[in-house]
């Protein structure tokens, strides 16, 4: 018997083309029969069908059916056409839903009434069809009852059978012909009498037990429908499209891409231990994986690049409950996930979230894991977790991604962590366990969330197909179905039939339990209220497939584990194609049977979709890795069956799910295998991504919504909205008006000049970014290109290395460019045509179709992605047949450019709106036609580029009118022309001549073209007087600059509709008298350009980077040519060819250039309408063939994919395009708000720095004495000699004091002059005496003294001894802290042990930079001065404290350090290492007890690499330890700037540097100051202060110096300082109210300018000028001092929104303000 059917609507839509709406899946004879199906039945039963099957319609055969003769008569003619062809009908009663009609009147089964009807049902349909057929069965899908339903229509169908062989006593049931009446198919070969009249669950088990021996039906009828199928027809490819809100997805797991193992506080996870044990391959670890918990950004880009609408990735269990329990959680973890939702979001990508996937954390498994039904509650409360911090924004839930692979490898096997080997008990206990957890989680879901989330909870199965070995043999049927059952069922069932496990697993365990004397499995049984707790958890079904089986019966004996227990063995064809994995290979129809399959047997009771949440395959990590044919075709084939699923057997499959976006840690394969659709180098710290082959497949895929054919969308371009700007402006004056723009900006000061402007362009600002035709292209001579001039240029011999016969290979990789743009979401994509491709001979006769095809496929493919094509007609790349007639220097050419354009706008013109004539016509002129530099190499600097200038604005003008007298009424485009310019700066702004030569530089340059077109249609006065002068001074009868007609001049003017500039640098011009000869367009400027003096250079010489010039440029063009719209069509810079994907300088350049065109926009009302970043990737980059790159993306030349690989310039500006500029960050808003009361507000000094008097009264010498007299040692051979007179000033300080209104003074004792050899066998009365009047002077002032015990100025007799160096120097110095604490502690209640240690030891003691000068002893010093530090404290705690009451603590100065590339592991490593060596080296002794455990591994393994026999690092020894710690009473800091730190590797160097392996940065947009390494950003000050408080326990801080300096010219207007002070005081505030940071004190460094150690007098960090050119060093108020004052009156920052507070009133006594001269 081989049974098809039953005939579906779908089958009669296909022949009749009709579809009855609201129709059951089942032909139910509500409609006629199609023609057709004669036929149709015919080809079943020439295929071997022997029967087949015909469900009645209950419902339509009702006796009171209005339409019951018709129906009666359609079942009769389809029984009858059954037949005829020779196929036995199996007529189906009914299945076991009773029809609404029904049960509205008679309820469900558990009502005999039913029982009633449905007999009489059963006698009219015998009494209609029972002589048309044979085989019957009264009802069949018995799993939907239960208890008494199920007895009652267990008795129906007995009486039934009774009444049909009363009926029909003839036939009589035999298992040879199988004339049966039966429940379902699969019990046809049993006597009904068999059949238990036992209750409910019994009868349930029993009758499934009758299937074990035989395959299910489920599994029969999924197989038998696609037996017959010859592989052709199997494999018949399907040219059709999914639905079209269907969701294409990839894929990624927590533990195989997120790396950052230990970030942030995440807990370790079993898979963190199984690597780190070297279970893996090569030793391998996800320790940093693809970086993602860096990369959040890298990763969207990549799925914003597919076009994927929906992303699967799991959360790390550990990374968000370290412990596993809810007890701790980590915010820093969940914040992770929050971004990556939220950019998710923004991307327009649907987050899918699955709760584990394989990575519990081992704190769970140390007690148990899965085994241990606590798990349940903490997987509970992890997902409550979950759902309510993300469910807002996550709308689908996996809660588990296949569990079967934790309970077989995890548990059974041990293949995975946690590594346990028990298939018995432990394998079945954790399945029991999950499943009872994700019930849990979706009943969490659906109690607490649902109503207000309306998300979904599914589950995600994995399951190969499983096909029978041999077809034939029953057995092997049965063993395939027992297979998926073992595999699947083990979960599905219980989930998605009735809350248990399957009966056939059931079954196979109980007989194993019999025969075996030891048992091979034990599987737990659920109680009957957790079977109902769990059936129906599921909102979607998710299945993970992969491979197929072939399965055949065989006795499994004793042996634990599936196989064995399930008497199956599985095994794979031969001829299946194979792949890096040695359980995956290619059977792609097993998809299609399967998900039938599923539908079938699970979504019957069930009725949910299916997502596929995983299909992928693993290839080699050797070889070609990005041209990954095999999963291109594994990909295809794989989505085409679930394709033919969908459309050709009604299957709901909703989501396809590709694994996975990039390659990642496999597992116990580590790297070895990859399933990405990403290429990830782990080789190299940036972790680059990059598409592979596959990516662009399935990209396209996607574009298509499946294979069927492309739709012939047409695409109308935007209109480009325009002020209309009148036909022609004045001619430029000489010097021109615009010089307004030089004294407007050319005295900013550099602290005016850099300050960051935030904000965002206007709405509809054009993002874009560039490339050009002979750059990217290649294909140079393919499909019927004709050679260019650059083609001839760079195959001559002896020109360049290099030339762009394939460049990036655009031409033959479309969908790769377009991959990029959409990844970054560009509004515009500037590329140009390539003339000689689409006419290869330069005139219209020679047209190229396949050329024109190229950029109508481009520019179709923009079009769809809702991205401008801006299109440049002419990029230098002539046609080498024009510049065989001459060229640009032949007036004919500009005939066939024209005719060139015409084409294209009447081509092209439709879509594009954006045109440029041009790109930079004075490139072309000069470099080409003059200095003969670039094609077409003509070296004739005099005449030529006039000439040639001149027809290339006849040719734009030409093709402008063109346009607009054929096209613009219908196109509604623009048309313009890209100049080059750079700004150029005057040498000197207050000199006229040199302010005139800057303008003519610009003339010369961009008035050339400019002026004709934007203003007079004539050349500028400027340019034509020094050409004519020139000339006639060499005695020439006309000037070399041609002349324009009155005609030409009006067809020129005004043929530009937006202005288009190119700019990339800055220059500084001077007036020169230049030569005569030879004659030279640049000799004809009189003019001399140099570099700017701080520009940053780049990788092409004569291109710094001058960001500010921009701004300038922007408004010239303003004022220049009357305000006109303005786009950036270039700007970007020149990195070179080491420079691949981490372009942290070009980032540093956009920000700062973008930012100045954001102040024109912004601040000058500069009409900036676009900007385009140059460029889309790296190309041939002209004479600089590939040595240098400007592309937001990196492409591997070398390779012959020529792979494209983002840079992170790519990410920036991505954000930059989503942000539209620069919105102000949280962090740069200003925070309203008091501080504490009591808040000590303080300025500091230091002895050496101020007191001079070096020799006075008994002081002794001082390591910096010494030191400032040797010379080279000082800035400028300065030294504290006198200082500031500090020593004879008192009055003078304190008074100076008062007016700053501090409530606290900081100053630091000099040792020397108090003990001038540094022991106290010897007190200086004298030394003591000063200190003590500055005490009272500060008691008068009511300001209260905080005191520096030691602020580097050592006694020099102290040092002859080994100063630091000797350990003797720790009782010296409680020695004198014995002095000072006996003579001053009456009155100072707030001492400082030691300031700045760190650079005591390391710039005393390690660099030698200070005094005193000795090199790599640093760690020795540190050590001493830590011990002297505590020995201070205890003196004063033990003797004084009780007395005094005073605080002491120590003062420790540390940067921020931010990871210069943030998305980087090992630069976010580099950061830590830096605080940890600079902040904990002291401060982890003190607060936490011994150096940080990151310093002493790293020196001490250093060391002993080295060939040390111990660490460089002193140890101390547990009683230091003891003492040491928490000999703090707050913690003293001194804050400056903040550094980006990346990794070095000084190789076996031995000393602090290589040891740290840290180097640092700066962003070059932060504001400099005075100091090299002092950056305004103060950002970093709030961010150290959390850090202390995090890392040390919360405690007190007192910031007992932050300031800034400045060099160069005095200048009292200090805005700088004071825009210093009012950002980093708010940061303090932000710290203390958003924070909770416990600070209650702020100094701010300096009181007054200063000796600044090795810098002299050259840095000055004062709030008072100390002007040293006047003996009396008088102290002059800065503008920042009132400043600083101000915020101590008001004690914070009041709220303008309340009115002007009371500490803003004009101060009563001002600050004198006296003059300097």
């Amino acid at each position: 018997m081989f049974l098809a059917g039953p005939l579906t609507n779908q089958q009669v839509k296909s022949l009749d083309g009709k579809l009855s709406e609201g129709a059951l899946d089942t032909f139910d004879c509500s409609q006629p029969i199609p023609p057709g199906t004669q036929q149709y039945f015919e080809y079943l039963q020439s295929r071997g069908v022997t029967h087949f099957k015909v469900p009645l319609s209950w419902a339509q055969l009702l006796p009171s059916s209005q339409s019951q003769q018709a129906v009666v008569t359609c079942y009769q003619t389809l029984l009858k056409q059954l037949l005829e062809v020779g196929l036995q009908p199996l007529v189906i009663l009914h299945g076991s839903t009773v029809p609404d009609t029904l049960r509205s009147k008679y309820g469900g089964w558990e009502s005999q009434e039913l029982v009633e009807m449905f007999k009489q049902y059963a006698e009219f349909v015998f009494g209609e069809f029972g002589e048309l057929a044979d085989s019957w069965l009264t009802l069949s899908s018995f799993d939907e009852l239960r208890d008494a339903e199920l007895q009652h229509a267990v008795d129906a169908h007995t009486s039934i059978y009774h009444r049909y062989h009363q009926l029909f006593p003839s036939r009589v049931l035999s298992n040879e012909d199988c004339s049966v009446l039966g429940l379902d198919m699969v019990d046809m070969l049993y006597p009904v009498d068999t059949l238990p009249k036992s209750h409910s669950h019994q009868s349930h088990n029993n009758r499934n037990s009758l299937q074990t021996s035989s395959c299910s039906m489920t599994y029969c009828k999924i197989w038998s429908n696609f037996a017959s199928l010859t592989s052709a027809e199997r494999d018949a490819f399907l040219k059709e499209s999914l639905p079209v809100d269907f969701q294409w997805a990839t894929s990624s797991e927590s533990f195989k891409v997120e790396g950052g193992w230990l970030e942030d506080g995440k807990g370790q996870t079993i898979w963190d231990r199984f690597g780190h044990e070297n279970n893996v391959f090569d030793n391998q670890t996800a320790d940093v994986a693809c970086d993602s918990v860096h990369k959040v950004d890298y990763d969207v880009y990549l799925l914003r690049g597919l076009n994927v609408n929906t992303y699967q990735f799991s959360i790390s269990w550990a990374r968000i409950f370290p412990s596993g329990h809810w007890a701790k959680p980590s915010e820093k973890g969940a914040l992770y996930y929050d971004k990556l939702i939220n950019a998710l979001i923004e991307s327009g990508i649907h987050p899918v979230v699955t709760l584990y996937h394989w990575d519990l954390p081992q704190a769970l498994q140390d007690h148990g894991g899965w085994t241990n039904t606590s798990i349940i509650e903490a997987f509970k409360n992890y997902a409550d977790f979950c759902f309510s911090r993300f469910g807002d924004r996550v709308k689908t839930w996996n809660t588990f991604s296949s569990p079967w692979v934790v309970s077989h490898a995890g548990y059974g096997t041990g293949e995975h962590p946690p590594a346990e080997k028990d298939y018995v008990v432990a394998s079945y206990q954790v399945t029991h366990n999950i499943l009872k957890s994700h019930a849990e989680a979706w009943h969490l879901y659906n109690d607490k969330y649902r109503k207000q989330q309306g998300g979904k909870v599914g589950i995600a199965l994995n399951s190969d197909w499983a096909e029978p070995t041999d077809p034939s043999r029953p057995e092997d049927l049965a063993a395939a179905d027992r297979y998926l059952q073992f595999m699947l069922g083990w979960f599905a069932h219980p989930i998605f039939v009735d809350g248990d496990y399957p009966a056939t697993l059931q079954n196979q365990i109980k007989e194993k339990k019999e025969e075996c004397v030891s048992e091979p499995a034990r599987l737990p049984v659920f109680t009957a209220e957790e079977s109902k707790r769990i059936r129906g958890t599921a909102d979607f079904f998710g299945l993970n497939h992969y491979t197929s089986r072939l399965v055949n019966h065989s006795d499994g004996g004793c042996i634990p584990g599936p196989q064995g227990v399930g008497n199956f063995q599985a095994h794979v064809d031969p001829s299946w194609s194979s792949t890096a994995s040695d359980w995956i290979y290619s059977a792609p129809w097993g998809l299609r049977r399967l998900l039938n399959y599923i539908s079938t047997e699970y979504l019957n009771v069930t009725r949910v979709p299916i997502y596929i949440t995983g299909n992928g395959m693993p290839s080699e990590y050797s070889g070609d890795t990005l041209n990954d044919t095999h999963r291109i075709d594994y990909m295809k084939s794989y989505i085409n069956e679930a394709l033919k699923a969908i459309v050709l057997d009604g299957v709901d499959v909703q989501r396809f799910t590709v694994q996975s976006l990039m390659d990642g840690f496999e597992g116990k394969q580590g790297y070895s295998q990859r399933f990405g659709l990403h290429h990830i180098n782990f080789e190299d710290a940036d972790r680059p991504r990059t598409p592979k082959q596959s990516a662009y497949f399935y990209s396209d895929v996607i574009k298509q919504n499946g294979f069927g054919s492309p739709k012939g969308n047409v695409f109308k371009g935007a209109e480009m909205q325009l002020t209309r700007r009148p036909t022609a402006l004045s001619p430029s004056e000489v010097p021109s008006k615009s010089k307004v723009v030089w004294e407007k900006f050319s005295l900013q000061s550099k602290f005016q000049r850099k300050m960051y402007h935030y904000g965002t362009f206007s709405q509809g600002f054009s993002w874009g970014v560039s490339s050009s035709a002979y750059q990217i292209e290649g294909g140079w001579n393919a499909d019927g290109k004709g050679p260019s001039v650059w083609d001839t240029f760079t195959h001559k011999p002896g020109s360049i290395l290099a030339n762009g016969d394939v460049a990036c290979d655009s031409y033959h990789r479309l969908e790769e460019d377009l991959y990029m743009l959409r990844a970054l979401r560009v509004k515009s994509y500037r590329f140009s045509l390539s003339w000689s491709r689409i006419f290869p001979d330069g005139q219209r006769a020679s047209l190229n179709l396949k050329g024109v095809d190229y950029y109508n496929r481009l520019i179709d493919g923009l079009m769809a992605y809702n991205i401008t094509p801006m299109v440049t007609l002419y990029h230098w790349d002539l046609p080498q047949a024009l510049q065989d007639l001459g060229g640009w220097e032949n007036v004919n050419v500009t005939e066939f450019f024209n005719d060139f354009c015409d084409f294209c706008f009447a081509t092209f013109g439709d879509r594009v709106k954006f045109w440029m004539t041009f790109n930079e016509p004075q490139t072309i002129a000069w470099s080409g036609y003059g200095l003969g530099q670039i094609p077409p190499n003509v070296k004739n600097p005099g005449t030529a580029p006039y000439r040639v200038a001149h027809n290339l604005i006849k040719a734009h003008a030409k093709a402008y009118h063109t346009y607009h007298d054929k096209y613009h009424k219908y196109q509604g485009g623009l048309v313009s022309i890209a100049l080059s310019a750079s700004w150029i700066e005057p040498k000197d702004v207050n000199v006229a001549r040199e302010v005139a030569a800057a303008d003519r530089a610009l003339q010369f340059k961009v008035g050339w073209f400019a002026h004709p077109i934007f203003k007079t249609g004539d050349y500028p006065d400027a340019m034509k007087w020094q050409v004519g002068n020139k000339s006639e001074l060499q005695g020439l009868s006309e000037s070399r600059l041609p002349s324009f007609t009155d005609e030409e001049k009006s067809f020129i003017k005004g043929t530009a509709d937006i202005f288009c500039v190119n700019h990339y640098t800055t220059k500084i011009a001077s007036h020169v008298t230049a030569r005569l000869n030879p004659q030279s367009y640049k000799y004809d400027q009189d003019l001399s350009e140099e570099e700017e003096e701080d520009s940053i250079t780049t990788a092409i010489s004569n291109q710094g980077v001058v960001a500010w010039g921009l701004r300038r440029l922007l408004n010239w063009i303003k004022k220049e040519y009357e305000d006109p719209e303005i786009y950036i069509t270039e700007n970007g810079m020149a990195t070179d060819s080491e420079t691949t994907v981490d372009d942290t300088v070009r980032v540093f350049y956009y920000k700062a250039y973008i930012d100045e065109a954001l102040k024109a926009h912004n601040l000058d009302d500069v009409k900036v309408k676009g900007y385009i970043a140059t460029s889309l990737m790296d190309s041939f980059e002209w004479l600089n063939g590939y040595k240098v790159g400007f592309g937001l993306h990196h492409v591997d030349f070398t390779n012959s994919n020529q792979p494209r690989t983002p840079k992170r310039s790519a990410h920036y500006y991505y954000q930059v395009i989503k942000d539209n500029g620069f919105p102000l960050p949280d962090d740069e808003k200003t925070l309203y708000g008091d501080f504490p009361k009591n808040f000590n507000w303080s300025t500091a000094s230091a002895s050496y720095q101020i007191e001079g008097s070096w020799r006075a009264h008994g002081k002794g010498l001082s390591i910096w004495d010494k030191f400032a007299h040797t010379p080279l040692k000082t800035s400028n051979g300065d030294n504290g000699d006198i200082a500031c007179d500090s020593y004879n000033k008192i009055n003078e300080d304190v008074e100076v004091l008062k007016k700053l209104k501090v409530t606290h003074y900081r100053f630091s004792v000099s040792w020397p002059r108090v003990l001038p050899d540094g022991t106290n066998n010897h007190i200086n009365e004298a030394g003591l005496n000063y200190y003590h009047r500055l005490l009272d002077a500060l008691e008068t002032a009511n300001i209260e003294p905080q005191v520096t015990l030691y602020h580097w100025d050592l006694p020099l007799a102290l040092h002859r001894v080994g100063g630091w160096l000797n350990e003797t120097i720790v009782q010296r110095f409680r020695d004198y802290a014995d002095v000072l604490f006996s003579q001053f502690g009456n009155r100072v209640k707030f001492w400082i042990t030691l300031n700045e240690p760190y650079i005591v030891a390391n710039l005393g003691y390690g660099y030698g930079t200070f005094a005193p000068g000795i090199v790599r002893k640093q760690y020795t010093a540190a050590h001493n001065l830590i011990k002297a530090h505590a020995e201070a404290w205890h003196l004063y705690n033990d003797k004084y404290r009780a007395t005094q009451r005073g605080l002491i603590s120590i003062t420790i100065n540390s940067d921020w350090s931010e990871p210069r590339n943030p998305y980087k592991q090992e630069d976010v490593d580099a950061a830590k290492r830096y605080l940890q060596f600079l902040i904990g080296w002291f401060a982890h002794p003190i607060f936490n007890g011994d150096y940080p455990d990151l310093m002493k591994t790293i020196i001490r393994q250093r060391s002993l690499a080295a060939g040390l026999l111990e660490s460089r690092l002193p140890e101390f020894t547990p009683q230091e330890i003891m003492r040491i710690k928490g000999t703090h009473d707050y913690f003293g800091f001194n804050h400056y700037t903040t550094v980006l730190s990346f990794p070095v590797s000084l190789g076996k160097q031995q000393d602090y540097e290589a040891d740290r392996g840290t180097g640092t940065s700066h962003d070059r947009t932060w504001i400099e100051s005075g100091s090299f390494w002092l950056k305004i950003t103060p950002f970093g000050f709030r961010k150290i202060l959390k850090f202390i408080k995090d890392e040390y326990g919360n405690p007190p801080i007192y910031v007992t110096e932050n300031g800034i300096s400045e060099r160069g010219a005095v200048n009292l207007n200090d805005t700088h300082r004071s825009y210093y002070y009012e950002n980093y005081i708010n940061q303090a505030l932000k710290a203390v109210l958003l924070d909770g940071v416990d600070l209650r004190g702020y100094t701010a460094w300096s009181l007054m300018d200063n000796f600044e150690w090795a810098s002299g007098y050259s840095e000055r960090f004062g709030l008072f000028y100390v002007n040293r050119s006047n003996p009396t060093l008088p102290r002059i108020p800065k503008n920042s001092a009132s400043r600083y004052a101000t915020i101590i009156t008001c004690n914070g920052f009041p709220d303008p929104a309340f009115g002007p507070h009371d500490c803003l009133s004009p101060e009563s006594e001002e600050l004198v303000q006296t003059k300097l001269f």
